[in-house]
Protein backbone atom coordinates (compact mmCIF):
# COMPACT_ATOMS: atom_id res chain seq x y z
CA UNK A 1 0.00 0.00 0.00
CA UNK A 2 0.95 3.20 -1.09
CA UNK A 3 1.12 6.28 1.50
CA UNK A 4 0.29 9.55 0.24
CA UNK A 5 3.13 12.38 -0.02
CA UNK A 6 2.16 15.81 0.60
CA UNK A 7 3.74 18.47 -1.71
CA UNK A 8 5.08 21.70 -0.35
CA UNK A 9 5.85 23.90 -3.06
CA UNK A 10 8.67 25.47 -1.03
CA UNK A 11 10.80 21.75 -0.56
CA UNK A 12 12.73 20.52 -3.33
CA UNK A 13 11.73 17.69 -5.50
CA UNK A 14 13.65 15.84 -8.11
CA UNK A 15 10.47 14.29 -9.29
CA UNK A 16 9.28 17.14 -10.40
CA UNK A 17 11.77 19.68 -11.16
CA UNK A 18 15.42 19.54 -11.56
CA UNK A 19 16.08 23.04 -10.67
CA UNK A 20 17.75 23.51 -7.07
CA UNK A 21 14.79 24.94 -5.23
CA UNK A 22 11.16 25.03 -6.34
CA UNK A 23 10.10 28.47 -4.93
CA UNK A 24 6.79 29.96 -4.35
CA UNK A 25 7.33 32.79 -7.46
CA UNK A 26 8.20 29.80 -9.56
CA UNK A 27 4.81 28.24 -8.48
CA UNK A 28 3.02 31.73 -9.51
CA UNK A 29 4.94 32.20 -12.65
CA UNK A 30 3.55 28.54 -13.80
CA UNK A 31 -0.35 28.82 -12.24
CA UNK A 32 -1.25 32.75 -13.14
CA UNK A 33 -1.53 31.38 -17.13
CA UNK A 34 -3.56 28.60 -15.77
CA UNK A 35 -5.83 30.53 -13.51
CA UNK A 36 -6.31 33.03 -16.73
CA UNK A 37 -7.31 30.36 -18.75
CA UNK A 38 -9.83 29.20 -15.97
CA UNK A 39 -11.24 32.86 -15.80
CA UNK A 40 -11.72 32.87 -19.73
CA UNK A 41 -13.30 29.55 -19.41
CA UNK A 42 -16.04 30.64 -16.55
CA UNK A 43 -16.77 33.93 -18.82
CA UNK A 44 -17.11 32.30 -21.23
CA UNK A 45 -19.73 29.42 -19.74
CA UNK A 46 -21.65 32.32 -18.28
CA UNK A 47 -22.17 34.43 -21.55
CA UNK A 48 -23.79 31.40 -23.13
CA UNK A 49 -25.44 30.42 -20.18
CA UNK A 50 -27.36 34.03 -20.63
CA UNK A 51 -28.43 32.77 -24.16
CA UNK A 52 -32.26 31.04 -22.82
CA UNK A 53 -32.85 28.05 -24.96
CA UNK A 54 -36.69 27.32 -26.11
CA UNK A 55 -38.31 23.87 -26.47
CA UNK A 56 -40.61 22.37 -29.16
CA UNK A 57 -44.33 21.81 -27.78
CA UNK A 58 -45.21 18.41 -29.95
CA UNK A 59 -48.49 17.66 -32.07
CA UNK A 60 -49.62 21.35 -32.86
CA UNK A 61 -51.94 21.76 -34.49
CA UNK A 62 -54.46 19.34 -33.52
CA UNK A 63 -55.61 16.75 -36.03
CA UNK A 64 -58.21 17.34 -38.35
CA UNK A 65 -61.34 15.16 -38.62
CA UNK A 66 -61.96 12.94 -41.11
CA UNK A 67 -65.76 12.39 -42.85
CA UNK A 68 -65.44 9.13 -40.45
CA UNK A 69 -65.22 11.61 -37.05
CA UNK A 70 -61.96 9.83 -36.43
CA UNK A 71 -58.69 11.98 -36.05
CA UNK A 72 -57.08 12.87 -39.56
CA UNK A 73 -53.77 14.49 -40.66
CA UNK A 74 -53.84 18.32 -42.32
CA UNK A 75 -52.54 17.83 -45.83
CA UNK A 76 -50.80 21.57 -45.26
CA UNK A 77 -48.34 22.10 -48.66
CA UNK A 78 -45.34 23.99 -48.16
CA UNK A 79 -46.13 26.21 -44.74
CA UNK A 80 -44.38 29.53 -46.09
CA UNK A 81 -45.43 31.84 -43.32
CA UNK A 82 -47.13 31.97 -40.31
CA UNK A 83 -48.92 35.44 -38.05
CA UNK A 84 -51.17 36.09 -34.99
CA UNK A 85 -54.14 38.09 -35.30
CA UNK A 86 -55.45 40.60 -32.72
CA UNK A 87 -57.50 38.27 -31.17
CA UNK A 88 -54.65 35.71 -30.82
CA UNK A 89 -55.42 33.27 -33.50
CA UNK A 90 -52.51 31.47 -35.44
CA UNK A 91 -52.70 32.02 -39.23
CA UNK A 92 -51.15 29.97 -41.00
CA UNK A 93 -50.20 30.18 -45.10
CA UNK A 94 -49.81 27.41 -46.66
CA UNK A 95 -49.57 26.07 -50.61
CA UNK A 96 -52.54 23.99 -50.54
CA UNK A 97 -56.11 24.28 -50.56
CA UNK A 98 -57.96 27.00 -48.66
CA UNK A 99 -54.44 28.56 -48.36
CA UNK A 100 -54.60 30.85 -45.11
CA UNK A 101 -55.96 28.68 -41.66
CA UNK A 102 -56.89 29.54 -38.41
CA UNK A 103 -56.31 28.10 -35.49
CA UNK A 104 -56.35 28.90 -31.75
CA UNK A 105 -52.96 28.54 -29.73
CA UNK A 106 -54.07 25.81 -28.49
CA UNK A 107 -54.21 24.03 -32.19
CA UNK A 108 -57.74 23.61 -32.70
CA UNK A 109 -58.81 24.63 -35.75
CA UNK A 110 -60.94 27.88 -36.06
CA UNK A 111 -61.48 28.52 -40.50
CA UNK A 112 -60.35 28.56 -43.56
CA UNK A 113 -59.95 31.00 -46.85
CA UNK A 114 -58.16 31.78 -49.79
CA UNK A 115 -59.07 29.73 -52.69
CA UNK A 116 -58.18 31.46 -56.20
CA UNK A 117 -56.66 34.17 -54.04
CA UNK A 118 -52.77 32.98 -54.82
CA UNK A 119 -51.27 32.78 -58.23
CA UNK A 120 -50.16 29.02 -59.32
CA UNK A 121 -46.81 29.98 -60.36
CA UNK A 122 -43.68 28.63 -57.91
CA UNK A 123 -40.25 30.38 -57.41
CA UNK A 124 -37.34 28.61 -59.06
CA UNK A 125 -33.84 29.17 -58.34
CA UNK A 126 -31.65 29.82 -62.12
CA UNK A 127 -28.52 27.63 -62.10
CA UNK A 128 -25.16 28.62 -62.10
CA UNK A 129 -24.64 27.80 -65.52
CA UNK A 130 -27.37 29.48 -67.13
CA UNK A 131 -26.98 32.98 -64.46
CA UNK A 132 -26.34 36.43 -65.82
CA UNK A 133 -23.72 38.14 -63.79
CA UNK A 134 -24.93 41.20 -61.72
CA UNK A 135 -28.45 39.73 -62.68
CA UNK A 136 -31.37 37.79 -60.16
CA UNK A 137 -30.46 33.98 -59.32
CA UNK A 138 -34.50 33.43 -59.18
CA UNK A 139 -37.72 33.60 -61.26
CA UNK A 140 -40.79 31.39 -61.42
CA UNK A 141 -42.13 28.69 -63.06
CA UNK A 142 -46.21 29.17 -63.87
CA UNK A 143 -49.00 26.85 -65.58
CA UNK A 144 -48.34 22.80 -65.20
CA UNK A 145 -45.03 23.56 -63.88
CA UNK A 146 -46.15 25.68 -60.93
CA UNK A 147 -48.56 23.94 -58.45
CA UNK A 148 -51.82 25.21 -56.46
CA UNK A 149 -51.63 28.18 -54.62
CA UNK A 150 -48.16 28.33 -54.46
CA UNK A 151 -47.45 32.06 -55.03
CA UNK A 152 -48.50 32.20 -51.06
CA UNK A 153 -45.39 33.69 -49.68
CA UNK A 154 -45.83 35.89 -46.82
CA UNK A 155 -48.69 36.83 -44.10
CA UNK A 156 -48.67 39.57 -41.57
CA UNK A 157 -51.15 41.23 -39.51
CA UNK A 158 -50.80 45.46 -39.18
CA UNK A 159 -51.18 47.55 -35.33
CA UNK A 160 -54.92 47.88 -36.52
CA UNK A 161 -55.73 43.96 -37.28
CA UNK A 162 -55.44 43.78 -41.15
CA UNK A 163 -53.77 40.87 -42.81
CA UNK A 164 -51.47 41.31 -45.15
CA UNK A 165 -50.24 38.46 -47.69
CA UNK A 166 -47.51 38.20 -50.55
CA UNK A 167 -48.34 36.24 -54.14
CA UNK A 168 -44.59 36.59 -54.71
CA UNK A 169 -45.11 34.55 -58.51
CA UNK A 170 -47.95 36.95 -58.80
CA UNK A 171 -46.16 39.72 -58.17
CA UNK A 172 -48.64 41.48 -55.90
CA UNK A 173 -49.14 42.31 -52.14
CA UNK A 174 -53.11 42.33 -51.33
CA UNK A 175 -54.30 44.27 -47.67
CA UNK A 176 -57.17 42.33 -45.92
CA UNK A 177 -59.56 43.16 -43.52
CA UNK A 178 -59.65 40.69 -40.51
CA UNK A 179 -62.76 38.46 -41.65
CA UNK A 180 -60.55 38.16 -45.05
CA UNK A 181 -61.87 40.83 -47.41
CA UNK A 182 -59.67 42.29 -49.94
CA UNK A 183 -59.41 46.21 -49.17
CA UNK A 184 -56.15 47.06 -50.88
CA UNK A 185 -53.27 45.76 -53.46
CA UNK A 186 -50.04 46.77 -54.11
CA UNK A 187 -48.11 45.61 -57.53
CA UNK A 188 -50.38 44.74 -60.41
CA UNK A 189 -51.29 41.11 -60.42
CA UNK A 190 -49.53 39.63 -63.21
CA UNK A 191 -47.17 41.98 -64.18
CA UNK A 192 -43.99 42.08 -63.51
CA UNK A 193 -42.25 45.35 -63.39
CA UNK A 194 -39.53 47.72 -61.13
CA UNK A 195 -41.90 51.37 -60.84
CA UNK A 196 -44.35 52.53 -58.53
CA UNK A 197 -47.31 50.15 -59.18
CA UNK A 198 -45.02 47.13 -60.45
CA UNK A 199 -43.42 44.16 -58.27
CA UNK A 200 -40.74 41.74 -59.65
CA UNK A 201 -41.48 38.51 -57.29
CA UNK A 202 -41.67 40.38 -53.94
CA UNK A 203 -41.32 38.39 -50.54
CA UNK A 204 -42.61 40.26 -47.56
CA UNK A 205 -44.22 43.46 -46.15
CA UNK A 206 -43.93 45.48 -43.15
CA UNK A 207 -45.04 48.55 -41.32
CA UNK A 208 -43.67 51.71 -39.36
CA UNK A 209 -44.70 53.17 -36.30
CA UNK A 210 -47.09 55.93 -38.54
CA UNK A 211 -48.56 53.52 -40.73
CA UNK A 212 -45.92 53.61 -43.92
CA UNK A 213 -45.83 50.22 -45.43
CA UNK A 214 -42.68 48.63 -46.67
CA UNK A 215 -42.42 45.99 -49.42
CA UNK A 216 -39.39 43.69 -49.77
CA UNK A 217 -39.03 43.05 -53.85
CA UNK A 218 -36.69 40.80 -53.53
CA UNK A 219 -36.86 37.47 -56.02
CA UNK A 220 -36.72 39.56 -59.45
CA UNK A 221 -35.75 43.05 -58.13
CA UNK A 222 -33.70 43.32 -55.36
CA UNK A 223 -35.16 46.77 -53.50
CA UNK A 224 -36.92 48.11 -50.51
CA UNK A 225 -40.10 49.59 -51.81
CA UNK A 226 -42.07 52.46 -48.90
CA UNK A 227 -45.32 53.14 -49.19
CA UNK A 228 -47.72 55.26 -47.07
CA UNK A 229 -50.66 54.05 -45.06
CA UNK A 230 -53.32 54.27 -48.24
CA UNK A 231 -50.88 53.07 -50.78
CA UNK A 232 -49.27 55.74 -51.84
CA UNK A 233 -45.66 55.20 -53.40
CA UNK A 234 -43.21 57.24 -51.13
CA UNK A 235 -39.77 56.39 -51.89
CA UNK A 236 -37.25 53.19 -52.60
CA UNK A 237 -33.55 51.77 -52.13
CA UNK A 238 -31.56 49.28 -52.92
CA UNK A 239 -29.68 47.14 -55.77
CA UNK A 240 -28.44 43.81 -56.04
CA UNK A 241 -24.30 43.12 -55.22
CA UNK A 242 -22.69 42.62 -51.79
CA UNK A 243 -21.87 45.87 -50.45
CA UNK A 244 -23.50 47.96 -47.59
CA UNK A 245 -27.61 49.06 -48.89
CA UNK A 246 -26.89 46.27 -51.64
CA UNK A 247 -28.71 42.66 -51.71
CA UNK A 248 -28.50 39.20 -53.20
CA UNK A 249 -31.69 38.61 -51.51
CA UNK A 250 -33.91 41.02 -49.38
CA UNK A 251 -36.19 38.18 -48.16
CA UNK A 252 -37.80 39.83 -45.33
CA UNK A 253 -38.22 43.13 -43.17
CA UNK A 254 -39.57 44.25 -39.79
CA UNK A 255 -39.70 48.03 -38.97
CA UNK A 256 -38.46 49.20 -35.04
CA UNK A 257 -40.50 51.32 -32.89
CA UNK A 258 -38.30 54.06 -34.21
CA UNK A 259 -38.70 53.67 -37.82
CA UNK A 260 -35.60 51.72 -38.38
CA UNK A 261 -35.73 49.13 -40.65
CA UNK A 262 -34.46 45.64 -40.57
CA UNK A 263 -34.29 43.13 -43.66
CA UNK A 264 -32.66 40.09 -44.02
CA UNK A 265 -30.35 39.71 -47.01
CA UNK A 266 -30.43 36.13 -47.51
CA UNK A 267 -28.15 35.31 -50.52
CA UNK A 268 -25.47 37.62 -48.40
CA UNK A 269 -26.10 36.09 -44.84
CA UNK A 270 -26.71 39.24 -43.05
CA UNK A 271 -29.60 41.59 -42.13
CA UNK A 272 -29.29 44.89 -43.03
CA UNK A 273 -30.35 48.05 -40.96
CA UNK A 274 -31.45 50.95 -42.42
CA UNK A 275 -33.23 54.42 -41.13
CA UNK A 276 -36.73 55.47 -42.47
CA UNK A 277 -35.48 56.91 -45.85
CA UNK A 278 -33.04 53.99 -46.88
CA UNK A 279 -30.09 55.46 -45.49
CA UNK A 280 -27.80 52.58 -44.40
CA UNK A 281 -26.76 52.56 -40.75
CA UNK A 282 -25.26 48.80 -40.37
CA UNK A 283 -25.72 45.69 -40.06
CA UNK A 284 -24.69 41.71 -38.36
CA UNK A 285 -22.85 39.88 -40.89
CA UNK A 286 -22.46 36.28 -41.08
CA UNK A 287 -25.53 35.34 -39.30
CA UNK A 288 -26.14 32.73 -42.03
CA UNK A 289 -29.17 31.94 -44.21
CA UNK A 290 -32.11 33.81 -42.56
CA UNK A 291 -35.57 33.33 -44.33
CA UNK A 292 -37.76 34.50 -41.22
CA UNK A 293 -37.45 37.88 -39.54
CA UNK A 294 -40.50 38.75 -36.45
CA UNK A 295 -39.90 41.92 -34.49
CA UNK A 296 -41.36 41.47 -31.25
CA UNK A 297 -42.81 43.45 -28.80
CA UNK A 298 -40.35 44.00 -26.47
CA UNK A 299 -38.20 45.47 -29.67
CA UNK A 300 -36.34 41.76 -30.15
CA UNK A 301 -36.16 40.43 -33.31
CA UNK A 302 -35.83 36.53 -34.45
CA UNK A 303 -33.78 36.01 -37.55
CA UNK A 304 -34.69 32.30 -38.02
CA UNK A 305 -33.67 30.55 -34.85
CA UNK A 306 -32.08 32.88 -32.95
CA UNK A 307 -33.69 36.25 -30.86
CA UNK A 308 -31.41 38.75 -30.92
CA UNK A 309 -31.91 42.70 -29.75
CA UNK A 310 -31.14 45.86 -31.71
CA UNK A 311 -27.78 45.65 -31.47
CA UNK A 312 -27.90 41.76 -33.05
CA UNK A 313 -26.68 40.65 -29.83
CA UNK A 314 -27.77 36.88 -29.43
CA UNK A 315 -30.71 36.63 -26.54
CA UNK A 316 -32.39 32.88 -26.79
CA UNK A 317 -32.46 30.14 -29.77
CA UNK A 318 -34.72 27.31 -30.95
CA UNK A 319 -33.37 24.09 -30.95
CA UNK A 320 -32.31 22.35 -33.96
CA UNK A 321 -33.42 25.05 -36.57
CA UNK A 322 -32.64 27.97 -38.69
CA UNK A 323 -35.98 29.72 -37.51
CA UNK A 324 -37.99 27.53 -41.26
CA UNK A 325 -39.77 30.24 -43.78
CA UNK A 326 -41.80 32.78 -41.47
CA UNK A 327 -42.40 33.14 -37.54
CA UNK A 328 -44.74 34.97 -35.11
CA UNK A 329 -44.79 35.27 -31.66
CA UNK A 330 -47.95 35.59 -29.51
CA UNK A 331 -48.72 37.77 -26.40
CA UNK A 332 -47.94 35.07 -24.14
CA UNK A 333 -44.11 34.59 -25.61
CA UNK A 334 -44.99 31.51 -27.61
CA UNK A 335 -42.75 31.50 -30.82
CA UNK A 336 -44.68 29.33 -34.47
CA UNK A 337 -42.46 28.64 -36.96
CA UNK A 338 -43.71 27.97 -40.64
CA UNK A 339 -41.44 24.99 -42.28
CA UNK A 340 -41.53 23.97 -45.75
CA UNK A 341 -41.50 20.67 -44.83
CA UNK A 342 -45.37 21.22 -44.60
CA UNK A 343 -45.78 21.74 -40.84
CA UNK A 344 -46.16 24.53 -38.17
CA UNK A 345 -44.04 24.15 -34.78
CA UNK A 346 -44.91 25.79 -31.98
CA UNK A 347 -42.01 26.96 -29.25
CA UNK A 348 -41.90 27.60 -25.66
CA UNK A 349 -39.38 28.74 -23.33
Amino acid sequence: MTSERRWDPNVASPNLISAPSFTAMTLQRWISPLLCCVLVLVVGRQASAQVVDYTEVPDWPNPATSAAGTPAAWNFGQVAAVATSTNGYILVLHRGAQPIMSFDNGGRFVRAWGDGLFSNGKIMIIGPADRVPGQSGYSAVYGAAGCHACGAHSVRVDPDGNIWVVDAPGHVVYKMSPQGRVLMELGSKGVAGMSRNTFNLPTDVAFGPNGEVYVSDGYGNARVVKYTADGQYTLEWGHRGTGPGEFGLPHNLVVDAEGRVYVTDRDNRRVQVFAPDGEYLTEWPDIGVVSALFMTEEQQIWTGGTLRNLEGVALARLPGGNGGHGMTVTDAGEVFVAQLAGRVQKFVE
